[in-house]
Protein backbone atom coordinates (compact mmCIF):
# COMPACT_ATOMS: atom_id res chain seq x y z
CA UNK A 1 0.00 0.00 0.00
CA UNK A 2 1.44 3.59 -0.89
CA UNK A 3 2.04 6.13 1.59
CA UNK A 4 -0.99 8.40 0.02
CA UNK A 5 -3.24 5.22 0.23
CA UNK A 6 -2.42 4.74 3.54
CA UNK A 7 -2.72 8.16 4.67
CA UNK A 8 -6.42 8.60 2.78
CA UNK A 9 -7.23 5.06 4.61
CA UNK A 10 -6.53 6.56 7.86
CA UNK A 11 -8.22 9.56 7.44
CA UNK A 12 -11.47 7.64 6.53
CA UNK A 13 -10.97 5.56 9.15
CA UNK A 14 -10.68 8.83 11.75
CA UNK A 15 -13.66 10.58 9.99
CA UNK A 16 -16.04 7.13 9.25
CA UNK A 17 -15.18 4.91 12.26
CA UNK A 18 -13.56 6.83 15.16
CA UNK A 19 -15.48 5.41 18.06
CA UNK A 20 -15.97 8.76 21.34
CA UNK A 21 -15.43 8.27 24.82
CA UNK A 22 -19.28 8.31 25.56
CA UNK A 23 -19.52 5.20 22.80
CA UNK A 24 -16.34 3.38 24.02
CA UNK A 25 -17.96 3.71 27.63
CA UNK A 26 -21.16 3.51 27.30
CA UNK A 27 -21.73 0.16 28.81
CA UNK A 28 -20.10 1.66 31.78
CA UNK A 29 -21.89 4.96 32.23
CA UNK A 30 -25.37 3.11 31.55
CA UNK A 31 -24.50 0.44 34.29
CA UNK A 32 -23.05 2.72 36.43
CA UNK A 33 -25.00 5.55 36.18
CA UNK A 34 -28.48 2.90 36.57
CA UNK A 35 -27.39 1.77 39.71
CA UNK A 36 -25.88 5.34 40.99
CA UNK A 37 -29.79 6.27 40.90
CA UNK A 38 -31.32 3.33 41.86
CA UNK A 39 -29.57 2.57 44.94
CA UNK A 40 -29.06 5.49 46.32
CA UNK A 41 -32.91 6.40 45.44
CA UNK A 42 -33.32 3.10 47.58
CA UNK A 43 -32.11 4.86 50.74
CA UNK A 44 -34.00 7.98 50.14
CA UNK A 45 -37.20 5.86 49.29
CA UNK A 46 -36.64 3.44 52.39
CA UNK A 47 -36.83 6.58 54.71
CA UNK A 48 -40.05 7.76 53.15
CA UNK A 49 -41.51 4.09 53.11
CA UNK A 50 -40.97 3.57 56.82
CA UNK A 51 -42.82 7.23 57.33
CA UNK A 52 -42.95 10.48 56.89
CA UNK A 53 -42.42 10.66 61.28
CA UNK A 54 -39.54 8.39 60.68
CA UNK A 55 -38.17 10.35 58.18
CA UNK A 56 -38.64 13.50 60.25
CA UNK A 57 -36.87 12.22 63.78
CA UNK A 58 -33.65 10.96 62.00
CA UNK A 59 -33.53 14.53 59.65
CA UNK A 60 -31.99 15.48 56.62
CA UNK A 61 -28.24 15.17 58.12
CA UNK A 62 -29.49 11.11 58.43
CA UNK A 63 -30.55 10.89 55.19
CA UNK A 64 -27.32 12.62 53.55
CA UNK A 65 -25.52 10.56 55.86
CA UNK A 66 -26.78 7.11 54.83
CA UNK A 67 -27.07 8.34 50.77
CA UNK A 68 -23.70 9.54 50.56
CA UNK A 69 -21.61 7.16 52.41
CA UNK A 70 -23.98 4.36 49.94
CA UNK A 71 -22.95 6.23 46.67
CA UNK A 72 -19.20 6.85 47.77
CA UNK A 73 -18.80 3.14 49.09
CA UNK A 74 -21.23 1.69 46.16
CA UNK A 75 -18.95 3.59 43.24
CA UNK A 76 -15.84 2.59 44.79
CA UNK A 77 -16.99 -0.79 44.90
CA UNK A 78 -18.48 -0.30 41.66
CA UNK A 79 -15.12 0.97 39.94
CA UNK A 80 -12.95 -1.53 41.49
CA UNK A 81 -15.38 -4.46 40.07
CA UNK A 82 -15.28 -2.93 37.00
CA UNK A 83 -11.53 -3.25 36.66
CA UNK A 84 -11.30 -6.79 38.34
CA UNK A 85 -13.85 -8.04 36.02
CA UNK A 86 -11.79 -5.97 32.75
CA UNK A 87 -8.69 -7.56 33.91
CA UNK A 88 -10.13 -10.86 34.32
CA UNK A 89 -11.67 -10.99 30.83
CA UNK A 90 -8.39 -10.41 29.01
CA UNK A 91 -6.81 -13.17 31.26
CA UNK A 92 -9.58 -15.63 30.52
CA UNK A 93 -9.03 -14.36 26.26
CA UNK A 94 -4.72 -14.89 26.55
CA UNK A 95 -5.18 -17.91 27.89
CA UNK A 96 -7.99 -19.27 25.71
CA UNK A 97 -5.80 -17.95 22.77
CA UNK A 98 -3.13 -19.79 23.71
CA UNK A 99 -4.51 -23.18 23.77
CA UNK A 100 -6.44 -22.42 20.33
CA UNK A 101 -2.89 -21.25 18.91
CA UNK A 102 -1.20 -24.47 20.48
CA UNK A 103 -4.33 -26.68 18.76
CA UNK A 104 -3.63 -24.89 15.37
CA UNK A 105 0.15 -26.06 15.72
CA UNK A 106 -0.34 -29.63 16.75
CA UNK A 107 -3.58 -30.81 15.49
CA UNK A 108 -3.68 -28.54 11.92
CA UNK A 109 -6.07 -30.67 10.69
CA UNK A 110 -8.48 -31.10 12.70
CA UNK A 111 -8.43 -27.06 13.23
CA UNK A 112 -8.51 -27.39 9.29
CA UNK A 113 -11.70 -29.37 9.64
CA UNK A 114 -13.56 -27.29 12.21
CA UNK A 115 -12.71 -23.82 9.68
CA UNK A 116 -14.16 -25.87 7.03
CA UNK A 117 -16.99 -26.19 8.65
CA UNK A 118 -17.54 -22.63 10.03
CA UNK A 119 -17.17 -21.37 7.09
CA UNK A 120 -19.54 -23.51 5.23
CA UNK A 121 -22.32 -22.55 8.31
CA UNK A 122 -21.45 -18.68 6.86
CA UNK A 123 -22.84 -19.68 3.55
CA UNK A 124 -18.93 -19.88 1.99
CA UNK A 125 -19.04 -22.52 -0.66
CA UNK A 126 -17.07 -25.65 -0.69
CA UNK A 127 -14.60 -24.37 -3.47
CA UNK A 128 -13.85 -21.27 -1.36
CA UNK A 129 -14.01 -22.74 2.09
CA UNK A 130 -11.23 -25.07 1.14
CA UNK A 131 -9.09 -21.89 -0.79
CA UNK A 132 -9.69 -19.83 2.39
CA UNK A 133 -8.77 -22.75 4.77
CA UNK A 134 -5.23 -23.32 3.08
CA UNK A 135 -4.37 -19.66 3.12
CA UNK A 136 -5.79 -19.45 6.96
CA UNK A 137 -3.32 -22.75 7.34
CA UNK A 138 -0.48 -20.49 6.03
CA UNK A 139 -1.41 -17.58 8.44
CA UNK A 140 -1.77 -18.98 12.09
CA UNK A 141 -2.48 -15.77 13.88
CA UNK A 142 -5.44 -14.75 11.44
CA UNK A 143 -6.83 -18.08 11.56
CA UNK A 144 -6.28 -18.37 15.25
CA UNK A 145 -8.37 -14.97 15.61
CA UNK A 146 -11.00 -16.55 13.85
CA UNK A 147 -11.43 -19.42 15.42
CA UNK A 148 -11.41 -17.48 18.81
CA UNK A 149 -14.66 -15.61 17.18
CA UNK A 150 -16.63 -17.82 15.72
CA UNK A 151 -15.58 -20.84 17.30
CA UNK A 152 -15.11 -20.04 20.87
CA UNK A 153 -17.52 -16.43 20.36
CA UNK A 154 -15.07 -14.47 22.39
CA UNK A 155 -14.20 -11.20 21.64
CA UNK A 156 -10.90 -9.75 21.93
CA UNK A 157 -11.02 -7.56 25.04
CA UNK A 158 -7.43 -6.96 25.07
CA UNK A 159 -7.63 -2.91 23.59
CA UNK A 160 -10.00 -2.66 26.81
CA UNK A 161 -8.40 -0.35 29.28
CA UNK A 162 -9.35 -1.49 32.68
CA UNK A 163 -8.42 2.14 34.60
CA UNK A 164 -10.24 3.75 32.51
CA UNK A 165 -13.77 1.69 32.51
CA UNK A 166 -13.06 1.64 36.40
CA UNK A 167 -12.79 5.63 36.31
CA UNK A 168 -16.09 5.55 33.80
CA UNK A 169 -18.02 3.24 35.92
CA UNK A 170 -17.07 5.62 39.24
CA UNK A 171 -18.17 8.89 37.78
CA UNK A 172 -21.42 7.36 36.26
CA UNK A 173 -22.11 6.25 39.70
CA UNK A 174 -20.95 9.58 41.04
CA UNK A 175 -22.56 11.59 38.84
CA UNK A 176 -26.27 10.27 38.06
CA UNK A 177 -26.58 8.62 41.39
CA UNK A 178 -26.33 12.29 43.31
CA UNK A 179 -29.51 13.06 41.92
CA UNK A 180 -32.16 11.63 44.57
CA UNK A 181 -30.10 13.72 47.28
CA UNK A 182 -29.72 16.98 46.02
CA UNK A 183 -32.85 17.97 47.29
CA UNK A 184 -32.17 16.57 50.89
CA UNK A 185 -28.97 19.64 51.21
CA UNK A 186 -31.62 22.32 50.54
CA UNK A 187 -35.12 20.70 52.56
CA UNK A 188 -35.94 18.40 55.32
CA UNK A 189 -37.30 15.03 55.09
CA UNK A 190 -40.82 15.56 54.27
CA UNK A 191 -43.23 14.33 51.83
CA UNK A 192 -42.56 16.92 49.32
CA UNK A 193 -39.20 16.55 49.51
CA UNK A 194 -38.92 13.08 48.91
CA UNK A 195 -41.64 14.18 45.80
CA UNK A 196 -39.25 16.26 44.39
CA UNK A 197 -35.91 13.59 44.77
CA UNK A 198 -38.27 11.33 42.91
CA UNK A 199 -38.67 13.84 40.53
CA UNK A 200 -35.17 14.39 40.09
CA UNK A 201 -34.87 10.50 40.03
CA UNK A 202 -36.65 9.73 36.66
CA UNK A 203 -34.85 12.80 35.45
CA UNK A 204 -31.60 11.43 35.79
CA UNK A 205 -33.19 8.16 34.22
CA UNK A 206 -34.20 10.17 31.64
CA UNK A 207 -30.93 11.83 30.86
CA UNK A 208 -28.88 8.19 30.77
CA UNK A 209 -32.04 7.09 28.30
CA UNK A 210 -31.33 10.32 25.85
CA UNK A 211 -27.83 9.56 26.48
CA UNK A 212 -28.34 5.76 25.09
CA UNK A 213 -30.31 7.52 22.55
CA UNK A 214 -27.74 9.43 21.44
CA UNK A 215 -24.52 7.16 21.18
CA UNK A 216 -26.45 4.20 20.09
CA UNK A 217 -29.14 5.75 17.73
CA UNK A 218 -31.38 3.05 18.36
CA UNK A 219 -35.53 4.45 19.18
CA UNK A 220 -36.30 7.00 21.86
CA UNK A 221 -38.78 5.07 23.03
CA UNK A 222 -37.09 1.99 23.87
CA UNK A 223 -33.73 3.89 25.36
CA UNK A 224 -35.85 6.15 27.45
CA UNK A 225 -38.36 3.84 28.18
CA UNK A 226 -36.23 0.77 29.08
CA UNK A 227 -34.31 3.24 31.26
CA UNK A 228 -37.19 4.19 33.00
CA UNK A 229 -38.85 0.73 33.31
CA UNK A 230 -35.84 -0.73 34.82
CA UNK A 231 -35.06 2.04 37.54
CA UNK A 232 -38.78 2.65 38.08
CA UNK A 233 -39.45 -1.37 39.51
CA UNK A 234 -35.94 -1.30 41.24
CA UNK A 235 -37.15 2.07 42.93
CA UNK A 236 -40.58 0.12 43.77
CA UNK A 237 -38.98 -2.31 45.44
CA UNK A 238 -37.18 -0.51 47.86
CA UNK A 239 -39.98 1.87 48.48
CA UNK A 240 -42.02 -1.30 49.41
CA UNK A 241 -39.32 -2.47 51.39
CA UNK A 242 -39.28 1.02 53.54
CA UNK A 243 -43.61 0.29 53.89
CA UNK A 244 -42.98 -3.41 55.67
CA UNK A 245 -41.25 -1.67 58.33
CA UNK A 246 -43.28 1.50 58.94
Amino acid sequence: MTAARSEALSRHLAAEHRIGPAQEFLKEIVYGGNDGIVTTFAIVAGFAGAGAEGAATVGAGAVLLFGLANLFADATAMGLGAFLSSRSEQDVWRAMRAKERAEIDNNPEMERREMLEILSDRGVCETDATAMADILQRNPEVMTDLMMQYELVLSDPTRDRPALIALATFLAFILFGSAPLLPYFLAPPTATTFNISLASSVGALIALGLLRWKVTSETLRRCVGETLLVGGICGLVAFTVGLMFA
